[in-house]
């Protein structure tokens, strides 16, 4: 099972991409990742990665294209794939196409998180965490049974993270569809892409990816 997972910040990609690599096994292939970490290894596609990315450039397709080659040819044939941060044009979907077909694989599903902005605003900008022991809480869904008092250890100290603000959330939105739009219509006119929603509770949505994959 080869799927691209999709979904804005805040729509609980991470914690669904890390469900099905526990339930099914799968291997997720964050783009991002990847790159850090053929830089580390002083592989050939790193060093490479590495020269562009200290003269300030963008790192080409090409060299995206080579770190998954490898990372496919490292896999299991029986190994499923997801997907992150990747493909995000039109021409990387084509590229993904064919290297899929080189290691003898296809896409089964292209599963987009849905979200509503509004409230995955609402649910962004009122996380906060105990200072103290990292359990997590939110000013509307998930306050503490004593106010100002952690449940876990008891600490009075509270943390939000900078970027958790409605005008970060927003601004993230907006690239999020920027960068989604040029390959949804790909996916769509092959009849690949799946919604869930992604506002639903964290079972829920694990459920509705379980009923997909089968």
């Amino acid at each position: 099972m080869n799927i691209i997972l999709l979904g804005p910040p805040g729509a609980g990609k991470g914690t669904q991409s890390a469900r099905l690599v526990d339930h099914y096994g799968m291997r997720q292939l964050s783009t991002g990742d990847m790159l850090r970490a053929a830089v580390k290894a002083q592989t050939p596609v790193g060093i490479k990665a590495k020269e562009v990315m200290d003269r300030g450039e963008l790192v080409s397709d090409e060299i995206v294209s080579d770190l998954i080659d490898a990372e496919l040819a490292a896999l299991d044939a029986d190994t499923g794939v997801i997907f992150d941060g990747y493909p995000r044009t039109e021409a990387q979907a084509h590229s993904l196409d064919d290297l899929l077909a080189k290691h003898g694989r296809s896409l089964d599903h292209v599963i987009e998180l849905d979200v509503d902005e509004d409230a995955l605003v609402e649910r962004i900008t009122g996380r906060y965490t105990c200072a103290q022991c990292g359990a997590g809480y939110h000013d509307t869904f998930q306050q503490p049974a004593t106010e100002g008092v952690c449940d876990k250890c008891g600490s009075t100290e509270f943390k939000r993270r900078p970027d958790d603000n409605e005008e970060t959330v927003r601004t993230r939105m907006a690239e999020y569809r920027a960068k989604t739009a040029p390959i949804l219509p790909v996916y769509e006119s092959r009849g690949l892409v799946r919604r869930v929603d992604g506002m639903a509770a964290i079972e829920d949505v694990t459920n509705s990816l379980d009923a997909i994959l089968g």
